[in-house]
This record gives C-alpha cells, sequence and structure tokens, in this order.
C-alpha cells in the first residue's frame, strides 16, 4: 500500500483497479506491490492476464467521483491517512471505501452488533439498550442498516456514534422506511460502503459488507440469528480477522435463538450487557500488524511452467494455498503470483480462509 496522500492520478488509477472484474482484495494487494503502484498495475494488467481486461476507463472513474461528490460523500483509498486502522490491518484490506459522514469516527474502537432482520421486541429492546451502553462507554457502534437488530443497535447509539455498513452505495437507502435513520447516520455518524455510491445492492455485494462490519470492529455481538443468516458469516469472519466474537444466549423454542446459540457452543463468549462486551475489550492488545503469509511480500512474475502446473492442480473444491504450495512443488511466492494471475484470466478465485478454487 502506498504511505501517504496518493497522486490525483494516481488516485484514479486506484480506482479504476478496483473496479477492475477479478481484481478482488487478494489480487489487489499483490499487483501494487508487484508493480509498485496502481498506475503501473493497470498498465500491465492486459498481459497478466493474458486476455483482454475490462479495465474501466479514465472517464468512468471520475463520473463515479463526481457520483459521490454530489452526494457529499468522500473516498478513502488504502494507505491514506484517514484510512480506518482496523481495515489497514486486515489480510488483505479492502482497496477502498466511500464514507458518506464523519469519516474521523472510524479511528475509534468500535463494537459491531448485528442480528436477525425480523427479530423480536426483546431483541430489538436488548440491541438497543446494548448500543446505548456501549457508546456511553465511549465505543462506537457498527451495525448493516438492515431491519431489526441492525436498526436498533443504530438507533441506541445515535448520540454517541454510529457507522452504518452498506452492501450498496453510501447512496442506496435499503430498506426504504429507514430513510429517515439514514439521513441521520449521514448527519451524525457515518455511512461507509466499498460498492459506487449511487449503486444498488445485490446479493453479490453482502460478502463485502460483512467482512467491512467485522474489519471495522474489536469485536462482533450477535443478538439473534437462524442457523444460516449473514449475521453468523459476519462473526465467521470476524473470528478469522482476529476479532472477539459474542452472543447473547436465547430461547430454544425461537428458532432466532439459534445461531447466536450454536456460536456459544462453539466457543463465543456470553454477552448479557455491555459489560460483557467491556470485559471481553479489556484484554485485548492494541491493533495487531497484518499477518504477512509466506506468498506475500516483494512480488514477482512466476518462472515458466509454474502457472499451467498450478493450473492443472486446482479444482471446483476449495484448497489452501499451503496444500497448493507443496503438490506444485514450487516456492511459495511464485505459485501466488501465478494463482494471482489465474484470478485476473477468471480461471481461479480466492476464497475465505487463504482458499482458492477453479472457475468452470
Amino acid at each position: 500500500m502506498t504511505a501517504g496522500p496518493p497522486s490525483d492520478a494516481e488516485r484514479i488509477a486506484w480506482l479504476r483497479l478496483a473496479r477492475t472484474p477479478n481484481v478482488g482484495p487478494v489480487a489487489f494487494d499483490h499487483l501494487l506491490q508487484r508493480c509498485g503502484s496502481a498506475m503501473a498495475a493497470v498498465e500491465a494488467l492486459p498481459g497478466l492476464a493474458r486476455r483482454p481486461v475490462n479495465i474501466p476507463t479514465r472517464a468512468e472513474a471520475e463520473r463515479e467521483l463526481e457520483a459521490g461528490e454530489r452526494l457529499g460523500a468522500r473516498l478513502i483509498c488504502g494507505g491514506e491517512p484517514d484510512f480506518p486502522p482496523l481495515l489497514a490491518a486486515l489480510d488483505p484490506p479492502p482497496p477502498l471505501i466511500w464514507v458518506l459522514g464523519r469519516a474521523d469516527l472510524l479511528s475509534r474502537p468500535a463494537v459491531a452488533v448485528v442480528g436477525a432482520r425480523v427479530a423480536s421486541a426483546a431483541g430489538q429492546r436488548f440491541a438497543r439498550d446494548l448500543a446505548a451502553d456501549l457508546g456511553a462507554a465511549g465505543k462506537l457502534v457498527v451495525s448493516g442498516l438492515a431491519r431489526g437488530i441492525d436498526g436498533a443497535a443504530h438507533e441506541g447509539s445515535l448520540a454517541t456514534g454510529t457507522v452504518a455498513v452498506l452492501g450498496g452505495g453510501v447512496g442506496d437507502i435499503y430498506p426504504p422506511e429507514h430513510d429517515r435513520l439514514h439521513a441521520r447516520i449521514a448527519e451524525r455518524g457515518a455511512i461507509v460502503s466499498e460498492s459506487p455510491p449511487d449503486q444498488r445492492a445485490q446479493a453479490r455485494d453482502f460478502p463485502r459488507r460483512n467482512r467491512l462490519i467485522s474489519g471495522l470492529s474489536l469485536a462482533v455481538v450477535v443478538v439473534e440469528a437462524e442457523l444460516k443468516s449473514g449475521s453468523l458469516i459476519t462473526a465467521r469472519l470476524a473470528a478469522e480477522q482476529g476479532r472477539e466474537v459474542l452472543a447473547v444466549p436465547g430461547s430454544p423454542l425461537d428458532p432466532r435463538a439459534r445461531g447466536a446459540n450454536d456460536l456459544l457452543r462453539q466457543g463465543a463468549t456470553v454477552c448479557e450487557g455491555a459489560e460483557d462486551v467491556l470485559r471481553t475489550l479489556e484484554g485485548l492488545g492494541g491493533l495487531r500488524e497484518r499477518e504477512r503469509r509466506p506468498w506475500s511480500g516483494p512480488a514477482a512474475p512466476p518462472p515458466d511452467g509454474v502457472r499451467d502446473r498450478v493450473a492443472a492442480l486446482l479444482s471446483p473444491t476449495p484448497v489452501t494455498i499451503d496444500d497448493l504450495v507443496r503438490a506444485a512443488n514450487a516456492p511459495a511466492p511464485a505459485v501466488f503470483a501465478a494463482l494471482v494471475e489465474l484470478s485476473l484470466a477468471g480461471v481461479a478465485v480466492f476464497g475465505p480462509g487463504g482458499t482458492v478454487s477453479r472457475l468452470d
């Protein structure tokens, strides 16, 4: 990542690179290391993919910047001084975020409070009170602006600081009934998204949104959640990121409690109030530096033959990069460089937990 604010030309290239299909956070991070700048990476992309690449034009990037300006939003690129430190600590961090409202809040210690959209009245009251108590203790409260638990958490922390992370752009108000809440958060808190400012949310955007919710937070509290829910995905991402996971126990007769109760069986900390969260945070040290894996660091092209060898080893079943390195009998950086090129070509896709699989 760059140190300090990039030039205008580099900023435009950064946005173009981030919006290029198949360039996710893993490939983006590698390309910057390999090429030295976003401008150089944009120039190198077609050759690395070995096929035509749909890189957004400079005019398209400028239109996105203009759309954000019309909303009063701000683009913050990775490596800029105001990029949230907890997001910067992720491996890899998101390349950029849009922020509508108070970007200064994003450096405060934060706790995510998430849960069911169709939440019980008791669950919503608990989330609202928990968020208010956490705010009174100086913690920023992060959630996803969804119905139910998310909305209650935002309402409880409006006075002390709250951040809504969206799947669509920062100007995409969903659900529609949260239009006034969206406006109040934009005025008093912050609305954050990786998507272009005027983009409507689609299903593929929510994994990134959940990763941002946990990534902005030191801990994630799940209040109510069924066994298959986005809140449990956020909790899993939090654990992978080294964040604390807490869950509110519920009645075994209520399906909305099964997800939280299952998290407790897996070792999550019991949350019966803000004191449990604050006690958990007391034991945390400072920000962890990004873990640098054996295949990260200064990047170079893969030697001849490694890309084809790695491609032949891939299948639709996800496998860890460590296993691929062993199977390919090649240096880890070379295997990783080959995987990035294969992802740019639409052959491979990086998954959670350092896995990769083949796209057929």
